[in-house]
């Protein structure tokens, strides 16, 4: 006999996911440079290819500590993290250092793309061989978004 599911699950299956349209309204103010919807979906293409390397850095301590370390790669960080005290010395380290960063609007989204079932509020996407194309695309026109004041 097959277990059913419970009816929260099943209704959770059901519900869809929210679009690019419905997610900025949960923006924090200081998520700039936002990136577009075309290319949240390059970078979130280009995190599950790295993740299938082994090439991203994953969460506040991690991506803050290699930033430090001088690693170099592109930030990305979720922009309906709350609190924003969390993650917001991120962006000032990153133009310290001269790495390009941009926000996308779902931390969830963000998670799922690095290979994993909680949500992630930042990760650096480290450059490879493998996928040097799509990395440099996403470099290119991350690098091209206008930084805030």
């Amino acid at each position: 006999m097959a277990r059913e599911k419970p009816e929260a699950a099943a209704e959770a299956e059901a519900t869809p996911e929210l679009s690019y349209r419905e997610q900025l309204e949960f923006l924090n103010p200081i998520a700039q440079p936002l990136a577009s919807r075309k290319l949240t979906r390059k970078l979130l293409k280009c995190i599950r290819k790295a993740t299938k390397h082994k090439q991203i850095r994953r969460g506040v301590k991690e991506v803050q500590k290699f930033i430090n370390k001088g690693e170099k790669g592109i930030t990305v960080l979720a922009g309906d993290t709350l609190p924003i005290d969390v993650y917001c010395h991120i962006p000032v380290m990153c133009e310290d250092r001269s790495l390009p960063y941009a926000y996308v609007p779902s931390k969830t989204d963000l998670g799922s793309a690095a290979g994993s079932k909680r949500p992630t509020c930042a990760i650096l996407i480290k450059p490879h061989e493998e996928y040097q194309e799509t990395y440099d695309e996403c470099l290119e026109e991350v690098s091209a978004l206008p930084l805030p004041l």
